[in-house]
């Protein structure tokens, strides 16, 4: 395991050491939405977790975010991770420039076949993401990972490690933590929410959304893509949508 965390390590470091130098398209936003697709997320979660995504990217207050900066355009992959050898490309890098591309990228989205297997290492998920960030052919004025979980971190390299790279290298992890309709442990959000809170989520501005059954997931995605889109301090959030508890790195 130890040699493989170290190979597994050493390709995303390489990957971004090795890449030729080019001309990178300028964007205002670089997001990974990185979602929960292992074993505990069943067929129909998941279906609704990408229909959310999809709709918070559609939706127009996203959709003027995305496209309102200095550039006019960012760019989105979406990721679905599981087990410690299992992270993968849903959707690969799609510039977000109006109407069109992010009805494509929903498009993209929901009809993808599913990948993901095994339970449920974030910290891979992470130096997946943040490996994406930096080999693409785009430089944008943020870098941000949104990452979903429903389960705290199992296997893969060590968390402090993920997290302090991506910080490092000026990239935001926000968080999304999920209670499952139906479980058994109902406390378990809050602990998830503070485990996210205290060991996964970084950066500048870094939050976490917490949902649970009582609340829909489309409207707690909708709520944190706003918030990471226009990078809204926790004095401005007044007018948000109501889904999901919200708590920002360091309360």
């Amino acid at each position: 395991m130890v040699a493989f965390m170290a190979t597994l390590l050493g390709v995303f470091v390489s990957d971004a050491a090795m890449k030729p130098a080019m001309a990178q398209e300028q964007v205002d936003l670089e997001l990974v939405l990185a979602a929960d697709g292992s074993g505990s997320i069943d067929d129909e979660e998941l279906r609704l977790q990408r229909e959310g995504y999809a709709r918070a990217v559609r939706n127009p207050r996203v959709l003027e975010l995305l496209t309102g900066g200095i550039h006019g355009r960012s760019v989105i992959a979406f990721v679905e991770w599981g087990s410690a050898e299992s992270q993968h490309t849903i959707v690969d890098w799609m510039v977000i420039d109006g109407p069109e591309s992010a009805a494509a990228f929903e498009a993209a989205l929901v009809d993808a076949p599913r990948q993901a297997w095994g339970f449920n290492s974030i910290s891979n998920a992470i130096a997946y993401s943040q490996n994406l960030i930096q080999t693409n052919p785009y430089k944008g004025l943020r870098r941000i990972i949104d990452i979903s979980a429903d389960a705290g971190n199992i296997g893969g390299m060590p968390l402090p490690l993920a997290r302090g790279n991506a910080i490092a290298a000026g990239i935001t992890i926000n968080g999304l933590a999920i209670s499952r309709p139906g479980s058994t442990r109902p406390a378990r959000a809050v602990s998830l929410e503070a485990e996210f809170r205290e060991q996964i989520i970084g950066g500048a501005g870094a939050f976490v959304v917490t949902v649970d059954e009582t609340i829909s997931f489309a409207e707690a995605v909708l709520k944190k893509m706003i918030l990471e889109v226009a990078g809204i301090a926790p004095p401005e959030i007044a007018g948000l949508p109501a889904g999901g508890r919200l708590s920002f790195a360091g309360n």
